[in-house]
């Protein structure tokens, strides 16, 4: 069986062992999510199929351009695939085949050529090349294998002459960072000194690459959003929640059974805590039962066509004569809104994520808010290409990764915390931490994703 095919038939599987009759569909829950939210598969692929085609045609050129590259080769083994590969390849291309070397070469107004040594074309995106072997009655097109690539990038840099060649080495981006230190002697080994004296980072190509994002992206990005938001608002209700028999972990593992229900999965396993009034971590312990009065928080991910989701919301149980979320309460979580608004308001395409942290911060304590801003950029990875906003623990600045610049069109995570006294906790501090997705549009104005949170979702 080849291996790109194999999903597509878990996925046909885990649909018809579903199914009790031929045509019949399984019975969602009540509240549940449609059971396929975002089409069938193969819908899904020919969605993703113009999102490559966009970032090929459309942002590659820009960026090559943008960071002075004439020529980049990215080469890759199977198994051992750079960070850039889920921006370069089709959504039926799980692994590098062998080992696949993408060649990308600015022409000026020839425009940008697509050429892969080995691998396949990724729906004609590329031009294949292949050597021709001799046998008996002519030749024939074979995978080229082991030092034969080598060779074949040789050829193809005699070819076109590039002045540079940029590969993907670098101290501070890890997205920048996919060429192994054993492609790259095989390749210095065989390119030579002349060809090899000609090599220079790629800098910031790739790391802009995987942030860039389509007005398509874009909207799956809503739904997908909208989905997130569901399944929370089912886990943090009565549906889920026994307030005295369930357990934090019980909560957990619904909401993955959910998204496996979905055919779909996460990038983090889920997590879900409480804080207590006169109880702190040590008798909470890991997995404590949720009681009446507690206040909940989750962090929550989706993964779907390779695009990551990335959430945090709050919740309350009611305790027993209680019809709605005590007032503190409700203030420590405007507080965080706020948090949000500043953050918002300073997240600017042309800024550095450092130049964000510092003013969101400044203005953070001149509003009198105790917290911490550790936002970053989401997408292909959860943890994604671009620049960094803050670390709970580095609230002074990233020093490199948080120096990149902001791009229109990206996504980041909004993720922070804001922390308040609760006079109905007798002066207790409650932590408010959220994380909502927006989108930068290519005007450089800021939206949510989907919605933000303004209200505790609440177990009765």
């Amino acid at each position: 069986m080849r291996l790109r095919s194999l999903p597509l038939l878990l996925a046909a599987l885990m649909v018809s062992s579903a199914c009790a009759t031929p045509g019949a569909r399984p019975a969602a829950a009540p509240g549940a999510p449609p059971a396929r939210p975002f089409g069938t598969v193969q819908e899904q692929a020919q969605r993703q199929q113009a999102w490559l085609r966009e970032r090929l045609e459309v942002a590659l050129p820009r960026l090559m351009r943008q960071h002075g590259i004439e020529l980049w080769v990215v080469p890759m083994r199977e198994y051992n695939e750079d960070p850039v590969f889920k921006a370069l390849v089709s959504a039926t291309t799980y692994a590098a085949r062998r080992r696949t070397i993408y060649v990308f070469h600015d022409r000026g107004e020839l425009g940008v050529s697509r050429i892969a040594l080995g691998g396949n074309a990724q729906g004609g995106l590329y031009e294949l090349r292949r050597p021709t072997q001799q046998v008996a009655g002519g030749g024939r097109a074979v995978e080229p294998w082991g030092p034969d690539q080598w060779q074949m990038l040789k050829q193809l840099l005699e070819e076109r002459q590039p002045r540079t060649i940029a590969i993907n080495v670098s101290r501070v981006f890890a997205f920048a960072d996919g060429l192994t230190h054993g492609e790259y002697e095989g390749m210095v080994e065989a390119l030579g000194p002349t060809w090899a004296s000609r090599f220079k980072p790629s800098g910031g190509l790739p790391v802009d690459l995987l942030a860039w994002r389509s007005e398509d992206e874009a909207r799956f990005f809503a739904e997908e959003n909208r989905l997130a938001w569901d399944i929370i608002q089912t886990a943090f209700s009565n549906e889920v929640i026994t307030p005295g028999t369930t357990h934090v972990r019980d909560v957990e593992w619904w909401m993955v059974q959910r998204l496996t229900d979905l055919g779909l999965a996460t990038w983090f396993h889920p997590s879900v805590s409480v804080q207590r009034q006169g109880a702190g971590d040590a008798q909470l312990g890991e997995n404590p039962v949720i009681q009446r009065g507690d206040v909940l928080h989750c962090d929550f991910g989706i993964t779907a066509l390779r695009l990551n989701t990335d959430t945090q919301h709050m919740g309350y149980v009611l305790r027993e004569g209680e019809t709605e979320v005590p007032e503190g309460l409700k203030g420590a979580l405007a507080r965080s809104n706020r948090l949000q608004d500043i953050v918002v308001e300073e997240l600017r395409p042309g800024r550095t994520g450092n130049e964000v942290l510092a003013a969101s911060l400044a203005r953070m304590r001149q509003e009198g808010i105790e917290g911490t801003v550790y936002s970053h950029p989401v997408g292909l990875h959860g943890h994604g290409a671009g620049a960094m906003v803050g670390l709970w623990d580095r609230q002074e600045g990233v020093p490199g990764n948080g120096d990149h610049r902001i791009l229109p069109g990206m996504w980041y995570s909004i993720e922070l915390q804001a922390t308040s006294p609760v006079a109905e906790w007798g002066g207790q501090r409650v932590r408010s931490a959220q994380e909502e997705d927006v989108i930068l549009g290519a005007d450089g104005q800021v939206r949510w994703a989907w919605k933000r949170q303004t209200a505790f979702h609440v177990v009765r």
